[in-house]
């Protein structure tokens, strides 16, 4: 069988098998087409039925959260935990508190994360987890219950070499801590089974910077490459979490214009440049609306969502060298990729898990802009996760400069090893297939070695 007709069985399998979900389907696609020149090289992969076996999970549990919230009364949301791939270690992956989250969802990331994490170079496995639970507008109370209710299910199936689940969208250090706190009360151990802890019980220096640190080192590879600096570019930034405020402050570091931020309500402009530090007192202290940080900084142009163009993201309207989707899956599509090429976009590097469509994707790929994966791009805190476990297996600390420049490291190896692979099968600088072959052909080996299981 050729490897088209191979990839195209078994593409076809998955959307039988897993009906509605739209994200995971995506992803499997994504991955699998890009697999193809692989695939003629090799046969052994047909052979031992790796395609059929990777796309799905060895294990995947649901289980029902119940909670009390503040007026007394019992909620009920759903948990998930999706432990996709231990082929080359414990499983390792977020858990997402999100209205949006469901088993689609979580799968679509916990596939993804097979890749990035074997990427890395470090022993991780995939996995990915979370919950339809919305933290906004929660009191800490509820939060805290909630996440003790989370975890009294979800202890049951992790541990430090098992299963090790970090931080994603919804789940900062405040959760991380009562979900830490509760996992501790019901084991009696204290063991580094979750990673973002807080560092006087456990964390890792630079691990909240990490995504965003690591995105931006990616992109300067990418321009170091093709002969370009990232000192002086102009760069719109979409999303307003860790990932985005610290891929702002990294360009600011490094000489770079970030103008833009947004949330679910809407976006900021800022021709100067956007002020961290009040972001962060914004986002990270307050948890307020951006239409604060607007009223806070006289000269940043806020714009609801509502006086969006339909079916746009405005943050791509903006004229920009560098953009950086950065906020959630499928946040920027073909009309956005043709906006950011008319407006002189070099390279569009993805902060956030699949923040691109296949179609933009191809339209960005088609008309000569650069392009980092996101598999690529934002590994960069899931690698200080992993360095967080090395420092509590040795009970050491390293400081801040350590780590950063372990995660610089990190960032440049995953550059050239998807960049190398690209070259190896004749498509120099397509990091999408490049970083999709490296990551895929590490984990398909392992499988090999380990057996049909």
């Amino acid at each position: 069988m050729s490897a088209a007709s191979y990839i195209e069985r078994v593409l076809a399998e998955v959307k039988d098998s897993s009906p509605g979900q739209d994200e995971f389907y995506q992803a499997a696609e994504e991955v699998l087409h890009s697999l193809a020149p692989l695939l003629e090289k090799e046969p052994k992969y047909e052979e031992n039925g790796i395609l059929e076996r990777i796309v799905i999970p060895e294990r995947s549990m649901i289980f029902r959260v119940s909670w009390i919230d503040d007026a007394g009364k019992v909620q009920t949301n759903f948990g998930y935990r999706v432990q996709f791939n231990s082929a080359i270690g414990p499983y390792k992956g977020g858990l997402r508190f999100h209205p949006s989250v469901n088993l689609g969802i979580v799968k679509f990331l916990g596939f993804e994360q097979i890749f990035k994490n074997s990427l890395t170079g470090l022993s991780i496995g995939g996995g990915k987890g979370g919950s339809n639970f919305n933290p906004k507008g929660k009191s800490n109370n509820e939060v805290m219950r909630f996440c003790q209710a989370f975890m009294t299910e979800l202890y049951r199936h992790i541990g430090e070499t098992k299963d090790i689940p970090a931080g994603d969208i919804g789940v900062g250090g405040r959760e991380i801590g009562y979900l830490y706190g509760q996992f501790k009360k019901i084991t009696g151990s204290f063991e580094g089974v979750l990673t973002g802890k807080g560092l006087n019980w456990g964390g890792s220096l630079a691990r909240t910077e990490a995504t965003g640190f690591g995105s931006v080192y990616f992109a300067q590879n990418i321009l170091e490459k093709n002969g370009m600096d990232i000192k002086g570019m102009r760069c719109t930034v979409s999303g307003s979490g860790n990932v985005a405020t610290y891929t702002i402050k990294k360009l600011q570091e490094l000489g770079a214009v970030a103008v833009t931020c947004s949330d679910s309500r809407g976006m900021i402009y800022q021709e100067k440049g956007i002020d961290v530090e009040t972001l962060r007192q914004v986002k990270e202290v307050g948890r307020q609306s951006l239409t604060e940080y607007a009223k806070l900084q006289p000269d940043a142009v806020y714009t609801p969502v509502k006086e969006y163009p339909e079916g746009r993201n405005a943050v791509w309207d903006i004229p920009c060298d560098v953009a950086f989707p950065s906020a959630t899956q499928n946040e920027l599509n073909e009309a956005d990729a043709k906006a950011l090429h008319q407006n002189g976009c070099k390279l569009v590097n993805e902060g956030a898990n699949m923040p691109s469509t296949l179609e933009a994707i191809e339209y960005i790929q088609s008309n000569g802009m650069f392009f980092g994966p996101a598999k690529a791009a934002n590994a960069g805190g899931v690698a200080v996760s992993q360095l967080e476990m090395s420092q509590n297996a040795s009970m050491e600390r390293w400081s801040f400069v350590e780590v950063d420049t372990k995660l610089f490291g990190i960032m440049k190896n995953i550059f050239n090893t998807a960049y190398d692979t690209s070259v190896e099968f004749g498509h120099p600088g397509d990091l999408v297939m490049g970083a999709n072959i490296a990551g895929f052909r590490k984990v398909a080996d392992s499988m090999i070695d380990e057996g049909a299981i």
